[in-house]
């Protein structure tokens, strides 16, 4: 896909620079009544960078992902993001910095057409011309969603739903990309097209933080990954690395 299907990243994106991460995590931690779901982990991810985060059902990846995002709120812990710390901000407000979320079962507003969700993608813009080019850019990334752009998305199949759900994030013309189960509950045919889809995404110099059960095609698309289990970080390296280890393989890869 050309890159003029796809919106622009902002100017703070680009090549992946050492030392400089756009987010940086530290002793992360997340309590749920009395439950520790995230044990105080480390990670990164720099300018232009596509990292993945595996692991089973449980881990704590999507406790992670929601703590990024301001919707729930750490323990303890630093995050930090573009060189500031995201304590007190809400969620909402780290929407409008550029950390876009596409939650785990897509979170479409089932009883808003497919044009009205991804204008709440861009709620927080004023530019009008430049959301209007941007939703033209949308309906030429997901021609299925430009054929039923007035349809109510709740009707949409679970893959068609998922571009809505892309779509809408990439409206608000993110620094960061989270991205929670793509794949899941997708026919293998359209698990490709959304998985193309990253691929043509993270070319353009969008950072993402990829969290997905299938581990070989997530590291496949990764340029750098981490592996979750109970809460805590037990593994780190370049995809290439994960890829090769036999404890991934035995766990994850079906080694």
């Amino acid at each position: 896909m050309s890159e003029s299907k796809i919106p622009a990243p902002p100017s703070s994106a680009g090549a992946p620079r050492a030392g400089n991460p756009l987010l940086e995590v530290r002793d992360l931690q997340v309590v749920y009544g009395g439950i520790r779901a995230v044990k105080g982990i480390d990670l990164h991810i720099d300018r232009g960078e596509l990292v993945a985060l595996i692991g089973s059902n449980g881990a704590g990846k999507t406790t992670t992902l929601k703590a990024l995002a301001g919707l729930v709120h750490p323990a303890g812990g630093q995050i930090r993001y573009e060189g500031g710390e995201l304590h007190s901000i809400a969620a909402h407000r780290r929407a409008a910095m550029g950390i876009a979320l596409v939650p785990e079962g897509r979170g479409v507003f089932a009883r808003m057409t497919i044009a009205e969700n991804l204008l709440m993608g861009a709620y927080s813009r004023s530019d009008k011309i430049e959301i209007a080019t941007d939703l033209d850019r949308m309906y030429a990334l997901f021609p299925r969603l430009a054929e039923r752009k007035y349809q109510l998305a709740g009707t949409l199949s679970g893959g068609e739903q998922q571009m809505v759900a892309m779509a809408r994030a990439l409206m608000s013309r993110p620094r960061l990309l989270m991205l929670d189960e793509p794949s899941m509950g997708l026919a293998p045919l359209m698990v490709q097209k959304i998985f193309a889809t990253i691929r043509d995404i993270a070319a353009l110099g969008m950072s993402i933080l990829l969290v997905e059960q299938n581990a070989r095609l997530a590291l496949q698309v990764a340029q750098r990954g981490y592996v979750m289990e109970s809460g805590a970080i037990t593994l780190s390296g370049s995809a290439t690395e994960l890829l090769g280890s036999d404890a991934v393989q035995r766990a994850y890869l079906g080694g």
